[in-house]
Formats: structure tokens, C-alpha cells, sequence
């Protein structure tokens, strides 16, 4: 899996998110000791507000990064989302108002919104090889673990030597460093990028520190190469007066339409609105079953979030060899019911009686749940990102991923209120159970959209066409309805995904 870090472009860029998601870690505990020293008592309601104003900015914002991508260098827009978010940091320690937490969180928060997903549609164009792009998956997803297991414990040490404002610097330091990362690369084009690179293969030389050899990286420019041309083909199969139009428009059409008209992306909607329902109630709701359900000490809420960081970080690095065997489809769509099934055991737990009756047995039994919903969890969100590329154009991904992002913030703005309402309300037993059926109602959703057999390339025919148009060029002849097979996408000439024709 560690192979693909023998491209610096795709180094620079992993090292890049690994330092600015540490930063983001130290933030969520400053953040916390902040709203306390401001609100005191009302810190929870302070906090649950600026968590709602963080998935706001995702799910309103995001698709603001598929027009900037296309209206801007990428590494321009990476590098000023992290100037901007850098300067949030510094500002942060300094208020003294509710009003301004909140003010600042958007800020940053809408910095982010706009630098995920572009830097989660450079990481294709970069390793356009489908394993090392598998690698790749596994690997952020690995990051985004490691975040969850290190920060706490790091925030933990440094406030034994300095006072929690101090954290907001380690924050602003990360987001600098990835900044830093990123401001020396040339990143790969797009077909209609507004500053085309005259060398984007001078960082593909050869790395002495990890003797990359010379026939290696011809090869991997000849792939990239022969997708770029694959892709300008494409683009000319669609004609000059069917070109994709820019700006907020097209990104609305590349990104949430092109995910209403795939199958197998509205299955994966559905698939990160279940991965919401598990993960809202572990993040909301953990705090409440450890201390006041099992009555153990503070320390073991980081234990039992760290069981589920445990299970997502080992299902990312088994991940590249199990995908190999079983595709996408066959993996996911189990996972998700095991989120469900997950949901349902721990809500039966808890409405019986047996976890306040059997606290001894019961904690281990949580540890192992919440390892099972991490491994889960991890097993439905890394393949994502295969199922995107497989699904637009190498030009159309930045809306794309874009759309997602917005999309399955959009599931965590439902589930994370949802858990704490209920939890609060009810109780955890009922929150656990709604949570559950959400889970079960999205996996059965998913495995209904998504089709068991999903080809890549389907055949279909063009009746809107003319005979003479360049798109049909492959099309045989023999017929009022000419039909052909390709790779297929949503996209200016295909609006509609294929019925079966014979």
C-alpha cells in the first residue's frame, strides 16, 4: 500500500492532509475548552451549534469548489483554502464572544468545504493507475483513522505543558505546513484548466531518496498520457456545440445531477446516509453511554472512540487486497447492514436492561461494537471514491466530488442532531433503535439502486442524433437506431442512463 508514496506528487499531497487533518484534531479539543470557558454549562449548546454551522458550510458551500476548480489553478486553490483556514486558527484564541466562535468556525469550516473536495479530485489525475488509486483511498482513509486516535492523545500531552489556546497555534502550524506541501508542486491538469502547465511531468523525475527508476516513471506518464487523450477523444465525440458550458451551472450538472442519473451513485448515497447513522450516534451519543449508562470514568470515552477508530484503520489497510478479490458492490452494500444490524444490537442491549445489569460484560461488549461499526464504516466510505472516478470524465471530477462531499454532509446534518435530540429526549436506547432503521432503510435503498451487474461500458443508442455526428463514428451501420458500446457517463450527450437494448 505504501508503494504509491513513491510518487512525490501524491507524497507531498498525503503528507499534506496528514498535517493539516492533526491541526483539525487539535482544533476539536481547543474548540471544546473554549466553549466551556465562554458558556460554561450551555458549552454543549455552543458546540452543537458551531457542529451544525461546520455541516452547513459542507453541504452549502462544497459545490462552490467544483466552479473554483474549474476557474482556478488547483494548487492555487488548495494553498489559499489553507491560508484561509490558517488565519481562522490564529484569530480563534483571541475571542471573547459566543458570536465570534461561531463566526470563525464558518470561516474555517467553509475553507475546508472548499478544499476537500479538490484535493480529493487531484489524488485520480495524479495516480490514474486503478490500484494505486485504490492505494490512495486506503491510505486517506488511514489519515483520516490516524487523526482520531493521535490528536486527542497529543492535544492531551501538550496541555500538561500549555495553556489550551496554544492548541489553535498547533492548528494554524498544521494547515501552514500543508500549504507548504503543496505550494512547490505542478498538479495535473485538467483538459479546459485556466493555466495549463507547460511541464506537468517535472515532478515525475527521478526521486534519488527512494531510487524511483527512469523506466518507471515513463511508463506511469504514458498511462497518464493515453487517459488524457482517452478523455480528449471524449470531449471531441461530444462536438463543439454540445461543449460543456463553466461556471455554476455546469458544476451543478456535473456534480449532484450526474449523481441523481447513476445508479450507482444514488446507491451510494444511500450507503453515506447509513455510514451517517452509525457515526452520528458514536460520536454524539458514546460520551452519554460510557459515563452515565456503564458509569465509567472520563478516560474510557477515548477508548471506546479509539475501538472505532481501530476498526476503520485495519479494514483501510486490508482494504487494496480484499477489493482486488471481491469489487465494490459485493463489499459495500454487507457492510452497510452490518451497520444496521450493529444499531439494532446495541438498541436491544439497552432496552432490555442487560447493559445496566451486566455493566462488567457490557463494556467490552461496547468496545467491540464500536470496533465493528469503525471496520464497517471503513469498508462503505473508502471504496467511494472508485465508484466516482468509474462514474465522470477526468475534466468532470472536481464537480463530482464536490456534489459527494456536499451530499453525505448533507446525511450527517440529519443523524447528528437526530442522535443527540433523541439520546437527551428518549434516551440512548431510542436513539440507538431510529438510528438503526435509518441504517437498514439506507442499505436496502442502496441494494436496490445499484445494480448487480454494473459493466463500465454499456451499449446504447443515440435517436436525438444525426446519422453523420462524430459520437456515432464507431457505431455500426444497419439500421434507423444505430447503437454503440463505450465507457459509459453522465455527461452533455448522455443525460439518461441506458435501458437494455438487444
Amino acid at each position: 500500500m505504501l508503494s504509491v508514496l513513491r510518487d512525490r506528487t501524491y507524497r507531498h499531497l498525503f503528507l499534506a492532509q496528514t498535517v493539516a487533518l492533526t491541526g483539525t484534531g487539535l482544533a476539536t479539543v481547543a474548540l471544546a475548552l473554549l466553549a466551556y470557558d465562554l458558556a460554561g454549562g450551555q458549552a454543549a449548546a455552543v458546540l452543537g451549534t458551531a457542529l451544525a454551522l461546520k455541516m452547513t458550510a459542507y453541504v452549502g458551500l462544497a459545490p462552490l469548489s467544483g466552479v473554483l476548480a474549474r476557474r482556478m489553478p488547483r494548487r492555487t486553490l488548495l494553498v489559499g483554502a489553507d491560508l484561509v483556514r490558517l488565519l481562522a486558527a490564529l484569530v480563534l484564541p483571541f475571542v471573547d464572544r459566543v458570536w465570534q466562535v461561531y463566526a470563525l468556525v464558518l470561516l474555517l469550516q467553509a475553507a475546508s468545504a472548499v478544499f476537500t473536495p479538490a484535493f480529493q479530485a487531484t489524488i485520480p489525475r495524479v495516480l490514474p493507475q486503478e490500484g494505486d488509486y485504490t492505494r490512495a483511498l486506503a491510505l486517506s482513509r488511514l489519515a483520516y483513522d490516524l487523526e482520531s486516535l493521535v490528536s486527542p492523545v497529543l492535544a492531551a500531552a501538550l496541555l500538561t505543558l500549555m495553556p489550551y489556546g496554544w492548541l489553535f497555534a498547533g492548528t494554524a502550524a498544521g494547515f501552514l505546513l500543508s500549504a507548504l506541501l503543496v505550494l512547490p508542486l505542478r498538479l495535473p491538469v485538467d483538459a479546459d484548466d485556466p493555466d495549463p502547465d507547460p511541464d506537468p511531468d517535472r515532478d515525475r523525475d527521478r526521486d534519488p531518496d527512494l531510487g524511483r527508476d527512469c523506466d518507471h516513471n515513463r511508463d506511469h506518464n504514458r498511462d497518464r498520457a493515453r487517459d488524457h487523450n482517452r478523455d480528449l477523444r471524449h470531449d471531441h465525440h461530444r462536438g463543439p456545440a454540445r461543449r460543456r458550458p463553466r461556471g455554476p451551472a455546469s458544476a451543478r450538472v456535473l456534480g449532484v445531477r450526474v449523481f441523481l442519473a447513476t445508479p450507482r451513485l444514488r446507491a451510494l448515497l444511500a450507503l453515506d446516509l447509513a455510514v451517517a447513522a452509525a457515526g452520528g450516534l458514536v460520536l454524539v451519543d458514546t460520551v452519554v453511554l460510557v459515563r452515565d449508562g456503564l458509569g465509567r470514568p472520563a478516560g474510557d470515552v477515548s477508548l471506546a472512540l479509539a475501538a472505532y477508530g481501530a476498526g476503520s484503520m485495519t479494514v483501510a489497510l486490508l482494504l487494496p487486497r480484499v477489493l482486488g478479490r471481491t469489487g465494490d458492490r459485493a463489499l459495500m452494500l454487507p457492510a452497510a447492514g452490518t451497520l444496521a444490524a450493529a444499531l439494532g444490537l446495541l438498541a436491544a442491549g439497552l432496552a432490555s436492561g442487560w447493559a445496566g445489569a451486566h455493566p462488567t460484560a457490557a463494556w467490552p461488549a461496547l468496545l467491540a461494537l464500536w470496533l465493528c461499526l469503525g471496520a464497517a464504516t471503513s469498508a462503505v466510505l473508502t471504496p467511494g471514491g472508485r465508484l466516482l472516478r468509474r462514474s465522470a470524465a477526468a475534466a468532470d471530477l472536481p464537480g463530482l466530488f464536490a456534489a459527494r462531499f456536499s451530499l453525505s454532509h448533507g446525511c450527517w446534518l440529519l443523524t447528528y442532531p437526530l442522535a443527540g435530540w433523541l439520546a437527551s429526549r428518549a434516551g440512548p436506547a431510542a436513539s440507538a433503535a431510529a438510528l438503526g432503521v435509518v441504517a437498514l432503510a439506507a442499505a436496502l435503498a442502496a441494494a436496490r439502486l445499484w445494480p448487480r451487474r454494473d459493466p463500465e461500458e454499456l451499449a446504447h443508442a443515440h435517436p436525438d442524433l444525426p446519422a453523420g455526428h462524430p459520437h456515432l463514428a464507431d457505431a455500426p451501420g444497419g439500421g434507423p437506431v444505430r447503437v454503440h458500446v463505450h465507457a459509459f457517463r453522465i455527461d452533455a450527450l448522455h443525460r439518461h442512463w441506458p435501458t437494455p437494448v438487444g
